[in-house]
Order: C-alpha cells, then sequence, then structure tokens
C-alpha cells in the first residue's frame, strides 16, 4: 500500500462464490460485537456546528472509516484517518459502556483535531501552521501505556487517498490521560524519512515504574525499517534490516469480493514477556508477509550497536504462518503467553503461543467470520484480559464502495483465556 501512488492493482470479482463472503458462517461466533455502525457519527458540539462541516465539506460522512483502537479505563480510543477529505476528527473516543453505535467524541477536543486553514509548501519541515503541538492531523494507530500515557503516531498527511496535503511531518504526540494534556511532541527528523516513508502504527517499551526509559518503535512500512524513539533523551533513529522487508509471494489480496496487491513492508509488532536478564523480545512481520521474526529490544535501543553490521545475525526467523496468514497488528498478552494477530485474508484472528515452536500447525484461528470480520484492522488486549478488534472492510473503502445500509465497522470482544479454548495456543 503505497499511499499517494497509482499503481495498486485491483479486479472486483463478480460471483455468487464471492457474494458468499458476506453471509455468516454457520459455526458460532466467539468474539461478541460492542459496537458497530454503518456510518461513523460524532458528538459535535451543536447541531448548527455539524450542518456548517457538512455545508462545507469539512465533514463528509462516508469519508470516514474507523482503523485503530485501544482501551484505556472507560474509555476506547478509535482513529479515524484522513484517508479522504471530510474527515471530522481523526483521534476519538467513546465510552466503553455506550449503546451500540454511539457518537465519536474528538480527543482531547474538538480544537485539536481542525486541520489548519492554511499551509506554506516551504514550511513543510516545521510546525508552523499547526494551531498548537497537540493538533492532531491524521492517525492510524495509538497505544496506551502503562503508565497512562496516550502515544499518538501522527502522519501529519491528510487526504491520504486525494489531493494529498503534508501538513507537518510525522511525529509522535503524547497525552496525559489523567488530564488529557499534552505530554510533549516528537517530531522526527527529516534525515529519518525516505521517498516512500510512511509511519503508521506505535508500539511502546515500558513498565509501570521506569516511566522514564520509555522507548517507541515505529515501523516504517513504505520504506522497510524502524524508527526508535528514546523518551528519556528525546531523540529517535532509523533501523534498517533485510527482515523488514515484504516476501514478494506474500503481497497477492483476495477480501471481500476485492482482488489487490500491496507491498507493505513491516508493520506489525510485539513486545514480548521480560526475561531473567532483563531484556524483552521484539516480535515483528511485514504486513505482505507470512513470517514472523524477533529481536531482542536491547539491540534496537542501542543505536550505535543497531545500526552496525554485526547486528544482523541479532535478528531470527521465528517461522512461517502458513498460506493466506497475513496480518495487519499483532499484540502480545502477558497472561497468557499468547500472541493475537489479525488474519486479514481469512476474515478472522488468529493466536499463536510464544512457549511454542511457529509454525503452521501452532496456529490458532481464534475466530473467523465473512460478515463482522472482513479485514480485521487492529486489535489490542486490555488490562482485565479482554481482547478488542477493530474490523472496517478497508479494501472496499479505498478500491470500491462501502454499502451504507451494510454495517461496515465493528468493534468486537472476547475473552483472551476463552479465545484460545480448543486451539493449539491453549497450552
Amino acid at each position: 500500500m503505497k499511499f499517494g501512488s497509482q499503481n495498486v492493482v485491483f479486479v472486483l470479482v463478480a460471483s455468487l462464490g464471492v457474494l458468499a463472503t458476506y453471509l455468516p458462517e454457520v459455526c458460532a461466533v466467539k468474539l461478541k460485537e460492542k459496537f458497530k455502525w454503518r456510518e461513523v457519527s460524532f458528538a459535535w458540539p451543536s447541531e448548527n456546528a455539524k450542518q456548517e462541516a457538512l455545508s462545507s465539506g469539512k465533514y463528509v460522512v462516508h469519508n470516514n472509516l474507523p482503523l485503530g483502537l485501544e482501551r484505556w479505563r472507560d474509555k476506547l480510543f478509535i482513529t479515524v484517518p484522513r484517508w479522504k477529505s471530510g474527515v471530522a476528527a481523526s483521534l476519538t473516543y467513546v465510552n466503553v459502556s455506550d449503546g451500540i453505535s454511539p457518537d465519536l467524541h474528538p480527543y482531547p477536543g474538538w480544537d485539536e483535531n481542525v486541520l489548519p486553514e492554511e499551509r506554506n509548501a516551504a514550511s513543510d519541515a516545521d510546525s508552523k501552521y499547526l494551531k498548537n503541538n497537540a493538533t492532531i492531523i491524521s492517525t492510524f494507530r495509538v497505544r496506551a501505556d502503562e503508565c497512562d500515557r496516550l502515544w499518538v503516531m501522527d502522519t501529519g498527511l491528510a487526504d491520504i487517498l486525494g489531493d494529498a496535503v503534508q501538513y507537518a511531518p510525522p511525529s509522535l504526540v503524547l497525552f496525559d490521560l489523567y488530564t488529557d494534556k499534552l505530554i510533549r511532541r516528537h517530531f522526527f527528523n527529516s534525515t529519518l524519512l525516505k521517498e516512500d516513508s510512511f509511519f503508521a502504527n506505535v508500539i511502546v517499551d515500558t513498565e509501570r515504574g521506569d516511566c522514564d526509559n520509555a522507548h517507541a518503535y515505529i515501523p516504517d512500512l513504505g520504506s522497510y525499517a524502524v524508527i526508535v524513539y528514546s523518551f528519556a533523551e528525546d531523540r529517535s533513529w532509523r533501523v534498517k534490516h533485510n527482515f523488514f522487508h515484504f516476501d514478494p509471494l506474500a503481497g497477492d489480496y483476495n477480501i471481500g469480493g476485492v482482488n489487490f496487491q500491496w507491498t507493505d513492508g513491516v508493520f506489525g509488532m510485539a513486545v514480548g514477556k521480560r526475561l531473567p536478564d532483563g531484556t524483552r523480545p521484539v516480535y515483528f512481520h511485514a504486513f505482505s508477509s507470512t513470517k514472523e521474526f524477533m529481536v531482542s529490544n536491547t539491540v534496537l535501543k542501542n543505536e550505535t550497536y543497531a545500526q552496525s553490521p554485526q547486528a544482523y545475525y541479532d535478528y531470527k526467523l521465528l517461522g512461517d504462518r502458513g498460506p493466506n496468514s497475513q496480518s495487519s497488528a499483532e499484540f502480545y498478552d502477558a497472561e497468557t503467553g499468547v500472541v493475537f494477530y489479525t488474519q486479514v485474508n481469512k476474515d478472522g484472528v488468529g493466536c499463536w503461543n510464544t512457549v511454542m515452536p511457529l509454525n503452521a500447525d501452532t496456529q490458532g484461528l481464534v475466530d473467523s467470520d465473512s460478515d463482522a470480520l472482513v479485514f480485521p484492522n487492529d486489535l489490542k488486549v486490555d488490562s482485565e484480559g479482554t481482547l478488542w478488534v477493530l474490523s472496517d472492510r478497508l479494501p472496499m473503502f479505498i478500491f470500491t464502495s462501502l454499502d451504507a445500509e451494510q454495517y461496515n465497522y465493528r468493534i468486537l470482544v472476547g475473552e483472551t483465556r476463552e479465545m484460545i479454548k480448543g486451539t493449539p495456543c491453549d497450552k
């Protein structure tokens, strides 16, 4: 998915076999629907504000697609990237106790989610056209850490599929979740950006009691690298490795009747359990790949060593998940020792117990549904052991169109220990 380019090939397959993918499967669904929307709506400050946004084109209802999620206490954060024009707010939340199709509330507020009125092309290297450093342009993924901070990966790019505008360089934006106040904004230096760079995910490596030594890992899916950010030093660096590239044999997708090809590199990442020596494994895979890899976090956090040839062999191939197992997201659950991951080509969610070898036989398909789980885009496990999954039919949104009469966006939940029962992950 090279955003901004027009070389993506897709074919809409019109056959009874494809139409059948929209029908629910006969088997019982383990995940339960928590929220669902035909089209998302927002908690506007007033009806007049909503009507003004509609008439001006600042709000185009069908251009708002939810993509990422994260739970913190009673809040469930939901991202709405600015794929197209007319996105009302990119960083939003609902309350976990809300009804089935709740309005999205901008976070931390409306003012921080309004696009700048103007932009000078010469100003790409700074933030002078942001209203303030808490402004969110467009975010795909967020993460709430153990220190009650929300890490937001802001691409700075709006109208990605249309007349793309880079309002600001990609940046990490951190909020205090208790006060909803900005902690810091870190703009990534232009030397870290390559021609096809795209920063759409953020993984946080920290533990309560050691909050100042946090590190964030930002996969660059377009130019095949990982950006490492040190909170203590407020500094970032770029790490390259062959394993960050996509697999040319795994770039073909057939989802919801749409056939397309993507060349996305490293995207899914998860920080594993702390080992006796104090290190933690970092699991990762390219989006367009079925293989899983691992590297110690000590490698990534040491800029000099990570960028040296000696670090090459510290990266390990764990194995292959099996055919058609491309995944957009993964998350390590400390309670079960299981990595949960999306299965976009299988309309499902997979699992792998980290005490087992990684191969096709040790993978579990914890749930699959050809209606409710068409393109599971993001997933997280909260502090209560609940798995949250967001599905959004993204390929249809990008390449064809969505039916506003159908439920297109869903958030589903399940208890992790229940999810893995009867699968190879239950060890």
